[in-house]
């Protein structure tokens, strides 16, 4: 799904090694902070980042896509500083962002995630509250103990960011036993919870090197906008992704009964594949649980999301809110380069496949 508004030529930028260069800078410090966890939960924190199997053996898992490090290390280059001026920001948002994955599976009863079973799976429910809890309270600390005001200014953001990605999850739960969301209830829930936290990764490591507060806000509105956009795709991937690629079962948010993008919007629709859709959905709703729903009921649900128009509008919302976050780049000055960093990373967002 190539982004519309993309240019016919853009500056050449490796992304893979753009987020490979964050995940690099980011990786000894980070597992720095989760060895300062009391056991077991040092031990369980290496088992969510991949660092070792069930059994403690070491291991080199799929540690996810690392675009919030990535744009935390590039956005310090925006007020010229080096890009390890970045470092705790990109830290101190991965942190979070585990934190909300680990309390996210057990709340949504998460199986899977990146190809093995979930913390709490593995684990126990106990352990997987206590070490999500544990590396909120890191990423703050990583972020203080540097001591400065600029230090000082990047927490405020990201524990802002924080709350808001709690109320983007709080809403998510509250939606799945309603009948109707809207449009505007649904985009602002993962504007909570995807948008706010990528905001924050794309302006902390300005705010680390000395960027004043409109340039952070605007460079906020740059994640923010591609937090709405990496959410679209990711609602699509949740009910066509393949399982190879997304680590997750087929249907999965179908399964979960989630009120996202492409159901609120083919419900929306009107029509007759929108209204057999609520209805059975409405049904679905005063249902205990799936387990005796077979894949042929999931797809039938899938085929009427589609036919309705709620596939091809989330695709259409992905590449308008790409083009927002690209546009707000230009109130910013910055060099080049980073510039085209920037908009390789959500070219990325809009077209990845889990």
């Amino acid at each position: 799904m190539p982004p519309a508004s993309t240019p016919a030529r853009r500056t050449a930028v490796d992304v893979t090694a753009l987020l490979e260069r964050g995940r690099t800078l980011a990786t000894p410090v980070l597992r720095a902070a989760v060895d300062r966890l009391a056991p077991p939960m040092d031990t369980v924190a290496a088992y969510h980042f991949g660092w070792i199997d069930a059994a403690g053996n070491p291991a080199d898992g799929d540690g996810g896509k690392a675009v919030r490090p990535a744009l935390a290390v590039l956005s310090a280059e925006v007020t010229g500083a080096a890009p390890e001026v970045g470092i705790p920001g990109a830290v101190a948002v991965e942190l979070v962002h585990n934190f909300s994955l680990l309390h996210d599976d057990l709340m949504d009863g998460d199986e899977q995630r990146r190809h093995r079973d979930t913390v709490w799976k593995v684990h126990g429910p106990a352990q997987a509250i206590l070490v999500g809890d544990a590396l909120f309270a890191l990423a703050n600390e990583i972020l203080l103990e540097l001591g400065t005001v600029e230090a000082g200014r990047a927490t405020r953001r990201l524990t802002t960011a924080t709350r808001a990605l709690i109320d983007g999850q709080a809403q998510d739960i509250s939606y799945e036993h309603r009948d109707r969301v809207s449009v505007e209830e649904c985009l602002e829930m993962e504007g909570n919870k995807t948008g706010a936290l990528l905001a924050a990764s794309s302006s902390i490591g300005a705010v680390l090197g000395g960027a004043d507060d409109r340039t952070a806000d605007t460079l906020e509105k740059y994640g923010y906008h591609l937090g709405l956009a990496f959410q679209a795709v990711d609602d699509l991937l949740g009910i066509w992704g393949d399982p190879e690629s997304t680590g997750k079962q087929t249907w999965s948010d179908l399964r979960q009964r989630k009120k996202s993008l492409p159901v609120v919007a083919a419900l929306a629709a009107g029509g007759p594949a929108s209204e057999q859709l609520g209805e059975i959905l409405a049904a679905d709703a005063k249902s205990s649980d799936f387990e005796t729903f077979s894949e042929e009921e999931f797809a039938a649900r899938a085929a009427l999301i589609e036919e309705a128009g709620g596939r091809e509008w989330t695709a259409e919302e992905a590449r308008r809110q790409h083009t927002i976050a690209i546009g707000a780049l230009d109130a910013v000055h910055m060099p080049d380069q980073v510039r085209a960093a920037f908009t390789a990373l959500a070219d990325f967002v809009v077209v990845r496949k889990r």
